[in-house]
């Protein structure tokens, strides 16, 4: 498989990179700022960079006809629903979170929600220093499982790669349900699946849980 990174030099692009070429895959373009490298058409896009980007991206899919998958996080409504627009003609998979850890925490959490959603609940994010947004991703998907709006507490401390929490309190007892990323190399499992996922697909727009759970 030939592969593309948008954002390359960043943390996960670099991971990106590594893991690919580990399974015997070719890197022929890549983009960072006003880096740009391009030796042949890649087979899959995969853009983890920032959503100033986003408009860029649109364009190399629709240069290379290529399928995308995007873990950009902090974008606008009006960006997913170009990214709906583009998934008529092109395979995508959007998350804000490529761990099946934390699929399995969303599975989780809905379970609970659904038998006691009269509890008190709060979610709790850490993340590293350089991550820009606040909450995460991950954390709005969390927000998404309830139908009311969820205090959620975020803390940007030295290099943690993400932990997550959410909080279920009564009168009587707490419980909580817990995510730790302890590498990077763990969404970059989920972003090669995705790749693999997207091979077999001509267009539509997809998550991450539908990578991992449709048939």
């Amino acid at each position: 498989m030939k592969f593309g990174i948008i954002g390359i030099n960043g943390r996960m692009g670099q991971e990106i990179r590594s893991v690919f070429e580990e399974e015997g895959h070719e890197l022929v373009y890549s983009l960072d700022k006003d880096d740009e490298f391009r030796s042949d058409i890649p087979d899959v896009l995969i853009d983890f960079s920032l959503p100033a980007v986003f408009e860029k991206t649109l364009k190399l899919v629709d240069e290379f006809q290529s399928p995308l998958v995007i873990g950009t996080t902090g974008l606008t409504e009006d960006q997913l629903a170009k990214l709906d627009l583009i998934s008529a003609n092109h395979a995508v998979v959007q998350s804000y979170n490529f761990s099946i850890g934390i699929q399995m925490l969303l599975k989780a959490t809905e379970l609970l929600n659904d038998h006691i959603s009269d509890w008190d609940i709060e979610i709790s994010e850490t993340h590293h220093r350089f991550k820009l947004d606040k909450p995460s991703g991950t954390a709005k998907m969390l927000q998404s499982v309830f139908a009311r709006e969820i205090p959620t507490s975020s803390l940007r401390l030295g290099n943690v790669a993400g932990d997550h929490s959410v909080h279920f309190g009564s009168l009587g007892e707490t419980i909580t349900l817990s995510h730790r990323a302890t590498s990077r190399r763990t969404f970059v499992e989920g972003v090669y699946k995705s790749a693999l996922f997207l091979n077999k697909r001509k267009h539509g727009l997809f998550s991450f849980k539908q990578v991992l759970f449709s048939k």
